[in-house]
């Protein structure tokens, strides 16, 4: 059942749900031609492109080649990396850090060159980074272009609710028309329409219990274009950062990877080295080896935690390449130059998502995806450090010539959101009940080694959530917290599905009952088929 047209329906030519740096590009690529609205759920700083301390990957360095970097890739994502979506990446990332430039990034720089760092399974120094605080440095410089650009209408404390799409509507042509969003100062949930809707919403790293990612890394896209009829892939790939800062009072504080990359050893309690008995590349093996070592060495040895020393590094080196991990230990009483840093792996990028083409368009016409909550098939079964943040400024321009390149479609009078047959929640204790229960059993059983055995209890416990919360958002308003715990347990439903499909170890993904690699490298699709009828209630 729907309302009569809606009269304050909200028009814009292009609609970007995510503030990071994907949709930060896109915005300022098209707002030259285009009037644009940028949906953020909080405030347009917030996000994990904020949070990335390492760098950009890009050819830059005498001795070094695309097909290097190419290379790279693919040794890490063992199998699964699609080669054209790689070379274009690659290709496209010297340009990329050339526009930053032009932005006015401040990169960091050494004997009139920019500086450039390794990390693990890179094979040469490429690494284009503002000492350890790269996107942070990027974001405040976009967010200044974008705060005063006419064509750019940024409307804060947004979530999405839905997509609103032709099937939805029962029209006979199937198309993304815009969408539904929660304004979280009013508490109204508002009508967006336009030809172009690019969701960069980023990954979902809040699905499990520890994690480098911001609040703001609920799966959002991802469950709403898998809603919408949209494919996903991949998604049994999440990456677990090796070394997140282990403190009682230091929550998602990541440390870079470029600490190793510049020569920090991992050390058990006792200050045994662990990693080379591991992998001849040590400390820089790429993160899923090291990351499963931590997590043998901490099972083995019943840790809390290991060790990452770089304290025989100069203080001033340090200062100058690590000022914030310095500054942000010193803080919690860990001097990084006289002592080791305790860290524990942690959930940090989501490798599979929406599946698009090069030009970052989905299975939906008039939906664009980029970023973090695609998979373009540049990461397969593993990204290689470093490689996303030019993945979202070099998809989010591919998407932009895209929609640049077509003709507006005709869009339709769009229903209000109909809230006459809801009621305020009574007991939102149901919620945080749930979203803290959905958390731990993904830690637990779909962690970074997975049993057949625990992903059917993952599975179940799945199964009894889904109907609890559809119970909820039936009957009550939506709130932010409501709307991200529906997107979760759907992305985490879409986890483990993939991860039961797949038998085999491989990338990411370890499997004790599959500890091999299967002959043949193929990624794991899902297909929206006969959605569930009580997921599609965008329009109610």
């Amino acid at each position: 059942m729907t309302t009569p047209a809606n009269p304050t329906v909200h028009h814009f030519d292009v609609l970007i749900v995510g503030s990071g740096l994907a949709g930060l590009t896109a915005a300022l690529t098209l707002a030259p031609t285009h009037r644009v609205a940028i949906l953020t759920k909080r405030d347009l700083i917030d996000g994990a492109s904020s949070w990335a301390q390492g760098g950009i990957a890009a050819v830059l360095a005498e001795g070094d080649s695309v097909e290097k970097h190419i290379e790279d890739t693919l040794i890490a994502g063992a199998g699964l990396c699609d080669l054209a979506a790689t070379r274009l990446v690659v290709e496209q990332a010297p340009p990329a850090i050339a526009w930053l430039q032009q932005m006015g990034v401040p990169f960091s720089r050494e004997d009139d060159h920019l500086h450039l760092t390794r990390e693990g399974g890179h094979s040469e120094r490429r690494i284009v980074h503002v000492t350890d605080a790269t996107g942070a440095a990027v974001q405040q410089t976009l967010i200044g272009h974008v705060k005063n650009h006419p064509n750019i209408t940024v409307l804060e404390q947004h979530t999405l609710v839905d997509l609103i799409t032709g099937s939805k509507l029962g029209l006979a042509h199937d198309r993304c028309l815009g969408l539904y969003a929660l304004d979280g100062v009013t508490d109204e949930v508002l009508t967006f329409s336009a030809p172009h809707t690019i969701l960069a919403t980023g990954g979902a790293g809040k699905v499990y219990l520890y994690t480098t990612n911001p609040d703001t890394a609920t799966g959002d896209g991802i469950a709403a274009a898998w809603r919408a009829g949209c494919r996903v892939q991949n998604m049994e790939f999440i990456q677990f950062h090796p070394t997140c800062l282990y403190h009682p009072h230091a929550k998602s504080f990541l440390i870079s990877e470029a600490v190793r990359g510049e020569g920090g050893r991992l050390l058990l309690p006792d200050g045994t080295r662990f990693m080379p008995k591991h992998d001849e590349r040590a400390e820089l093996a790429p993160r899923d080896v090291v990351a499963r070592a931590i997590d043998f060495e901490m099972k083995k040895g019943g840790l809390d935690c290991v060790y990452l020393d770089i304290s025989h590094q100069p203080l001033s080196f340090l200062q100058e390449h690590f000022p914030n991990i310095y500054t942000r230990c010193l803080e919690l009483g860990i001097d990084i130059s006289k002592q080791p840093i305790p860290v524990v792996p942690a959930a940090h990028y989501t490798c599979g998502g929406i599946v698009t083409d090069l030009t970052g368009q989905t299975d939906l016409p008039g939906l664009f995806a980029v970023g973090e909550t695609t998979c373009t098939g540049l990461h397969g079964a593993n990204r290689l450090a470093s490689n996303s943040l030019v993945e979202c400024m070099v998809f989010a321009r591919a998407a932009t010539q895209a929609i640049e390149r077509a003709t507006p479609a005709a869009i339709p009078a769009l229903p209000a959101w109909d809230e006459s047959r809801v009621t305020d929640a009574d007991e939102a204790v149901v919620i945080s009940h749930n979203w803290d229960e959905l958390r731990r059993f993904m830690w637990d059983y779909v962690g970074i080694v997975r049993t057949n055995k625990r992903l059917e209890r993952a599975a179940h416990r799945i199964a009894v959530l889904q109907g609890e919360i559809h119970e909820y958002y039936s009957h009550f308003h939506v709130t932010r917290d409501l709307l991200e715990l529906r997107n979760l347990v759907q992305v985490a439903d879409l986890i483990v599905q993939s991860a039961r499909a797949r038998h085999e170890s491989r990338g990411l993904h370890f499997s004790r009952d599959y500890p091999g690699l299967a002959a043949s490298a193929l990624p794991t699709t899902l297909v929206p088929e006969g959605l569930p009828e009580h997921w599609q209630q965008a329009v109610r």
